[in-house]
């Protein structure tokens, strides 16, 4: 029998809008596992990630009572963070900023961080006053966001030298062609409704897709595809008491910045969609635009036009779902190296559309493999490019991909390591794995793994191997749904699911770091017991796959 840790649930932390959108969603109780991810303060990681960026995306509502979203630069270490509940900014917008004006007389925003060259983002919403040197912000909610749908970019600074404003009520021409070619916007939303809780105010998100993504209706009508996220629905259930929304187009070669405010509703079952990876539309009435040329500082360069065409070597089906592709260079150059835990982008063309459609995936071969990556990827039944990828890439094809990124790699240091994950959450444990016992061959490793049965328990053997060469590795199989001929203390040692408390009973569990990965549910949950247990945030590092759209609620695409 599992035990379990007596661990105070947290108070639901979506209002509700957000509520009816996850149930319209069938995303079923969200709120019993994201209070693991929700928080009322910035954990260490994120005050030190907050304080590299270059820029912040701030939404709020003018003193008219639009809403607006826009890009706050300054230079280089202008934020800062006094505690765990604050940043400061040493910076000032300029007078043509459409929340010019209310960040002078303060008031509530919503803000996303994000690195566009790592691809991480973490969101918060707060309170924004002036100071001398510039504005507070005191936070009220904050959570970390998956790194699906952002474009890879590198910035650079220039002297900034912005041009006068331009405003309209619609689109001209120029801006719909910019419209058009986007690969990224950033869309704001406010709930200001009811009792003054923690999920009241504004949010900022980013949206990103293919170039074109956003489709132009005509020069006062939007419409922006909803992919599968994280199921929060933040933005949608702001909508749902709100209408009233922001957005924002950045050109990274000018750094000019399109501001639209306008009107939203939520399109549940959108007919003859111009994006059919979409699961929503949301649709979006245009009642004022500024443009700002050359408002920003900074300028971007890269993008989804950054990849190179590596050839199949090989595939190997690991399990009826999980396939791995081994990939290798053409033309004799070298592979950029990569960490363990570091994800790789793919780009592929589907048939019927007119642009690319990319993801990421994490490497799950060893970083020292010689010319080659290997991706393991699990077959979606609503997934575009996985299904895709299972049913035609083959041997001695190619694959378009970008240089491996991103920031979920095993810290360096003599604590035990404790490589946690689920399903095909193992992929850059496996990795991890490979790393650790190559590099620090003395540091205690424990490798821990959940899935059906031994028929779905992918790379097993691979596995089996690096541990049994490791006198301080071991690892600790959990089936959910053993079949009969699986045998306990052979193929599995536990029958169930991973718990923390379990997990904390392990030797060297209260001095580890722990690295979860696995379906969004698991990993808040873990995420939430540790930390009541007293492992330090710090010392948790996660990230998650999921969840998806329930396949009920929509057909999947054609491929």
């Amino acid at each position: 029998m599992d035990k379990a840790l007596n661990v105070t649930q947290p108070p639901n932390p979506f209002h509700a809008g957000e509520l009816e959108a996850q149930a319209r969603a069938g995303a079923g109780d969200v709120a019993a596992w994201a209070g693991g991810f929700i928080r009322d303060h910035m954990p260490a990681q994120h005050r030190d990630f907050y304080t590299s960026l270059p820029f912040l995306v701030m939404a709020g509502t003018d003193t008219a009572g639009q809403t607006w979203v826009t890009l706050v630069d300054g230079a280089e270490g202008f934020i800062t963070s006094p505690n765990a509940k604050s940043l400061s900014l040493d910076t000032h917008v300029a007078p043509t900023d459409p929340l010019a004006a209310a960040f002078e007389a303060g008031t509530d925003i919503g803000v996303v961080g994000i690195e566009l060259h790592s691809r991480r983002r973490n969101r918060f919403s707060g309170h924004i006053r002036k100071t001398t040197a510039g504005y507070g912000i005191g936070i009220r909610q904050t959570f970390g966001n998956c790194p699906q749908y952002i474009h890879e970019r590198s910035w650079r600074r220039v002297a900034a030298a912005p041009k006068p404003a331009r405003h309209s009520a619609t689109l001209r021409s120029a801006q719909i062609r910019q419209i058009s070619r986007a690969d990224t916007l950033f869309i704001g939303s406010g709930h200001q409704k009811g009792a003054d809780v923690p999920s009241r105010g504004y949010d900022a998100s980013h949206r990103g897709g293919a170039p074109g993504f956003v489709h132009v209706a005509s020069p006062t009508r939007l419409a922006i595809p909803d992919y599968s996220g994280n199921n929060f629905f933040n933005t949608i259930g702001n909508i749902l008491t709100d209408e009233r929304v922001g957005l924002v187009f950045v050109d990274f070669e000018t750094g000019s910045l399109l501001h639209v405010s306008g009107r939203a509703h939520v399109n549940w079952r959108p007919e003859n969609s111009h994006d059919p990876a979409a699961w929503r539309m949301i649709e979006v009435d245009i009642d004022a635009v500024v443009e700002r040329p050359n408002a920003l500082s900074l300028r971007w360069s890269g993008g989804i036009t950054s990849t190179r065409a590596l050839q199949v070597l090989r595939r190997e089906e690991e399990t009826p779902e999980i396939t791995s592709f081994y990939l290798g260079a053409m033309d004799g150059k070298p592979l950029p190296p990569f960490k363990a835990g570091q994800h790789l982008p793919v780009e592929v063309d589907i048939e019927g559309q007119y642009i690319p459609v990319s993801r990421s995936y994490s490497l799950s071969g060893a970083s020292d493999a010689s010319g080659h990556y290997r991706l393991s990827i699990k077959r979606e039944p609503q997934g575009q490019v996985s299904r895709l990828l299972h049913d035609t890439l083959k041997a001695g094809d190619t694959l378009r991909v970008g240089k491996p990124s991103g920031d979920f790699t095993r810290p360096v240091s003599e604590r035990p390591l404790f490589l946690v994950s689920a399903g095909v959450g193992l992929t850059p444990m496996v990795a991890m794995l490979h790393e650790t016992l190559a590099q620090q061959p003395d540091r205690p490793v424990c490798y821990i793994h959940g899935t059906r049965n031994r028929r779905h328990h992918a790379l097993r053997n691979e596995v089996a191997a690096l541990i049994a060469s490791a006198p301080n590795a071991r690892q600790l199989r959990y089936f959910s749904d053993p079949a009969p001929s699986d045998r306990l203390g052979h193929d599995y040692d536990h029958h169930g699911r991973i718990t923390a408390a379990e997990l904390l009973t392990l030797d060297g569990a209260t001095e580890a770091d722990f690295m979860l990965c696995g379906p969004a549910a698991m990993i808040g949950s873990l995420r939430q017991q540790l930390e009541a247990s007293g492992i330090a945030p710090g010392r948790i590092h996660f990230e998650t796959f999921g969840p998806t759209q329930p396949a009920a609620a929509k057909a999947p695409p054609a491929v």
